[in-house]
């Protein structure tokens, strides 16, 4: 039997939730439902149960603007995180909506009856007016697993955080963490608090910044003023900070690096020099910064329990890791944080009146819809910020979309595609230097150099053309049903 709804998200992590309770609060006439390929709600903070795992934004750009986080922890736990996602489903009736265990392989559009047909694995079949993908950017299967010679020859335990085994006793051992990314900066000080010693081997480093896991401002700002108020007005102080802070670093990349060396130096034991460890050979973002709450990475690493090595691996042996320098890094466990594996799409095969979508050809409008794929959405949050302030946006535009066929008595919208041709050199959606990202750079969508088919990271700018812009743009196409969407020329 084939369900039938007008919206059909995909993925019950922080992105899905969030979207189904905007879809609710915009446009609380429509029927939806949302998938999900697993048996719970949480998607990212369910998934990763490694030591340590928390959030690198605060708590009041990475929750929900509708949803005031109460916790006095601005830099959250993973534990607390998913609660939130899970009261907020519970609270918006979101819950109800959510069909557990649906894993979406296809989906396919049809001009002719202005609708996605979605298939799952388990053969459940479901249409829809809309798809709205929210199941992420990366595989829940595997995390990227690099080819280290010698893996088989290791005696102890290697294991990588995306799943990490629940009955790992790491106490009293030697681990040694390979990676210099988030992953690899909040588990070394996680670790190091029972383990006997913590290296962190790293081939490159990254800029790290410390800052306090309390928002001391906000803390004041929320014994002033109501819960609601007081949660917009330290929103809109972390966005606007954060913006400047942002835009300062990419002008000026030379003074920040060295104002991030700075303050890393004055954290550091005098047996760990900045240099190499701490002086990275791209300009600040590039990569993404990797935060530590409460310089708790510089905590372990002042009291001897952990170390960093910048190196090069040899291979594994049966009693640790051997680098090119020579050096043998004694290990009972190795942890490998060497990334994630992305995937476009969630892995979805996409096909538009039986014309087969590519997700490395195509590109993206505002971020969110694709040339030539109509009534389709994919939310993808920011990579220089908190992922839910671009995610929150991408929802509400979708409802803004919506609301505006059904206002027009259209069938369907899509990018045309032709728009594209003129925006530019393409470079990937997210476009950052990291390895992992580097990798699957030629399997995921691309954006131009110029609006509407660029992503600009900035919260400030995409708000105003999201929530304030024409939605008949000039680029967007409305057609109705009996109408053939306009393919690639």
């Amino acid at each position: 039997m084939t369900e039938h709804v007008d919206v059909l998200i995909v993925g019950a992590g922080l992105s899905g939730v969030g979207a189904a309770c905007r879809l609710q609060e915009r446009l609380p006439g429509k029927t939806y439902a949302v998938l999900e390929a697993r048996d719970t709600i949480g998607g990212t903070w369910d998934l990763f149960r490694y030591p340590g795992i928390r959030s690198d934004s605060d708590m009041f750009t990475l929750g929900y603007p509708f949803r005031p986080w109460k916790d006095p922890k601005a830099i959250a736990d993973g534990p607390s995180i998913l609660s939130y996602i899970r009261s907020t489903a519970a609270a918006f009736g979101v819950t109800a909506h959510i069909r557990f265990g649906h894993r979406v392989v296809r989906a396919s559009w049809s001009s002719s009856e202005a609708r996605w047909t979605v298939s799952t694995a388990h053969g459940a079949t479901f249409t829809c007016r809309f798809l709205y993908l929210c199941s992420g950017y990366y595989s829940y299967e595997s995390g990227h697993v690099a080819d280290f010679p010698g893996r088989e020859e290791f005696a102890g335990e290697i294991v990588h955080p995306q799943h990490w085994p629940p009955s790992l006793d790491y106490a009293g051992k030697r681990v040694v963490v390979i990676g210099s990314g988030a992953t690899a900066v909040t588990l070394v000080p996680a670790l190091a608090s029972t383990a006997s010693r913590v290296t962190m081997l790293q081939r490159s480093p990254s800029y790290i910044v410390a800052r306090p896991g309390h928002d001391a401002l906000a803390d004041r700002i929320r014994a002033l003023l109501p819960e609601k108020l007081a949660h917009r007005v330290v929103r809109g102080k972390n966005v606007v900070v954060g913006t400047l802070f942002f835009q300062l670093m990419r002008r000026l990349p030379r003074r920040a690096a060295a104002a991030l060396r700075k303050r890393v130096a004055a954290q550091l034991p005098a047996s760990i020099p900045v240099d190499p460890h701490f002086v990275p050979s791209y300009d600040p973002w590039d990569q993404r910064l990797c935060l530590v709450p409460d310089a708790d990475l510089f905590r372990a690493l002042r009291s001897g329990r952990a170390d960093i090595v910048t190196d090069r691996i040899a291979r594994f042996t049966a009693s640790g890791v051997a680098l090119e320098s020579g050096r043998s890094l004694p290990a009972d466990i190795i942890v490998t944080a060497t990334g994630l594996r992305l995937v476009a799409f969630g892995g979805i095969a996409l096909s538009v009146d039986g014309r087969a979508i590519e997700p490395g050809e195509q590109r993206a409008y505002k971020g969110t819809m694709f040339g030539g794929v109509p009534n389709l959405a994919w939310c993808v949050g920011y990579t220089n910020s908190s992922w839910t302030l671009r995610a929150d946006l991408a929802s509400q535009y979708v409802c803004r979309l919506l609301g505006y066929l059904d206002r027009n008595g259209y069938a369907f919208c899509v990018p045309d595609p032709a728009s594209a041709a003129g925006a530019g050199r393409p470079r990937p959606i997210v476009d950052l230097q990291s390895g992992y990202i580097k990798r699957a750079a030629p399997g995921l969508p691309k954006q131009g150099g110029r609006r509407p088919w660029m992503m600009r990271q900035n919260y400030l700018l995409d708000w105003a053309d999201m929530r304030l812009g024409r939605v008949d743009d000039g680029v967007l196409r409305f057609g109705r049903a009996e109408d053939r969407v306009p393919a690639e020329r």
